[in-house]
């Protein structure tokens, strides 16, 4: 997820993936998480084409080398878009084959396993996973209003901020998300100044007053208001 709707690059693949985590579940329904998402995993990062399992990428790939295609062009839409990037065996430890496996597993593990993993992140209290599960308290303590409220888009035309109110029962959740690697402002029309912030991905939260929110890069915040 990380890889395709945020920045898994290494100044922002932390925030971004807690920002579409926040996303996610913030929305009415029941919310799906693929494997790895809650730890931030990313794009496998295969260079080669014997790298990839998937029979649709090989054929492709076999196709392109036929009719004499521009194989790097391919080999570059592949490493973002092959579907064997939501394959590779989940992330445990720093071991061997990510601890996924003592035998040899049908695909590479990611090569960014030691690095995202979740035994690290289990004793990071700031890590993606454990961010996760802050996450999942926060939408079961407030299951009427972000699993059945109303939704309500705010600051339509913003181009880099996705604002939203859900509400049920009396209550009212005010969420932002900071799609952009750049600092953005939302403007919202109700009186921040004096709302609760519940959670945010950043240490410190987003700089408010009374109609306007400004939001780091990749930037999620959720206020009771």
């Amino acid at each position: 997820m990380v890889s395709r709707f945020g920045n898994d690059s290494p100044q922002f693949r932390d925030a971004s993936s807690k920002m579409l985590s926040t996303f996610i579940l913030t929305m009415r329904g029941t919310p799906f998480v693929y494997n790895g998402d809650e730890l931030g995993m990313s794009n496998a990062g295969f260079k080669k084409i014997e790298d990839f399992r998937d029979v649709q990428t090989r054929n492709e790939y076999q196709h392109q080398k036929n009719t004499k295609g521009d194989l790097n062009k391919f080999m570059t839409y592949i490493q973002a878009a092959s579907r064997d990037n939501s394959r590779t065996p989940f992330q445990w430890d720093s071991t061997s084959n990510a601890g996924f496996s003592s035998g040899k597993p049908w695909i590479q593990v990611a090569t960014n396993y030691k690095l995202i993993n979740a035994r690290q992140q289990e004793m990071d209290p700031n890590s993606c996973l454990n961010y996760f599960r802050k996450l999942v308290a926060l939408r079961n303590a407030n299951i009427p209003v972000l699993v059945y409220g109303k939704y309500t888009l705010l600051d339509k035309q913003n181009p880099d901020i996705y604002a939203y109110t859900r509400e049920a029962d009396g209550r009212k959740i005010l969420i932002l998300l900071n799609f952009s690697s750049k600092v953005a402002s939302a403007s919202v029309p109700l009186d921040v100044s004096q709302a609760t912030l519940l959670l945010s991905n950043y240490a410190d939260g987003p700089t408010a007053s009374k109609n306007s929110i400004s939001l780091k890069p990749y930037q999620s915040a959720v206020y009771r208001l």
